[in-house]
């Protein structure tokens, strides 16, 4: 049990890249400082693309189809937009053992659990960052992606769930550099909840994995 709860925030109305991510950089600094309580923000971004600090700018394969934006975190080209739930995650390491792969792990448990809620199996796979489903045959989509960024031991950026998103829209980039496997939703596994729904099974599952969170 923590002292100060984290804070939970959502956001109904999409939010742009370059505000999300100046709010980041102001709370990740507010939280070192001793100024303001953890968070976990969720909420949906417009449609975009964002290079990671290891994007491969030949795996932009439609530059002109949305804005592009240098994200700052680790990985490689990723897709935001609406039906997608993208969660920052602004928590203080040093509370929970400093330790970066444990915290990554944590992240790929919560999406995991979280995916459980709605009968869908969500796995690791070595070498591949995310969270991935065996659809049969040979063929593995990726459901979740990870891309976080420590500052002074205190994370930023975080998860994207695909709930309902437009999947066509990952064409315009090979997404996290991987083009031999494809990418899938909730809702194009047949599983439909809601966001708010998805919402919940979030706030559930982080709940058990990194501690009471607060409204």
């Amino acid at each position: 049990m923590f002292e100060i709860p984290v804070e939970w925030r959502i956001s109904d109305a999409e939010v742009d890249y370059p505000s999300a991510l100046s709010f980041m950089e102001d709370r990740v600094a507010a939280i070192r400082a001793g100024q303001a309580p953890e968070m976990v923000w969720l909420l949906q971004h417009p449609p975009l693309y964002t290079a990671g600090t290891s994007a491969n700018p030949r795996d932009l394969l439609d530059p002109g189809r949305f804005p592009v934006y240098e994200a700052g975190r680790g990985g490689q080209y990723t897709y935001h937009g609406p039906g997608q739930r993208v969660a920052y995650v602004m928590l203080d390491l040093k509370k929970r053992g400093a330790d970066v792969r444990r915290f990554v792990h944590s992240l790929e448990e919560w999406l995991i659990r979280t995916l459980a809620h709605f009968g869908v199996k969500g796995e690791r796979r070595e070498g591949r960052v995310g969270i991935w489903v065996d659809r049969g045959g040979g063929r593995e989509d990726k459901i979740a992606a990870i891309g976080i960024r420590i500052r002074h031991w205190v994370s930023f950026h975080g998860i994207a769930l695909n709930v309902d998103p437009d999947l066509a829209h990952f064409a315009g980039i090979v997404p996290c550099g991987i083009s031999e496997h494809g990418v899938t939703s909730l809702w194009d596994l047949g599983h439909t909840p809601s966001m708010d729904e998805v919402d919940m099974a979030l706030k559930a599952e982080f709940d058990a994995i990194f501690g009471p969170v607060g409204n």
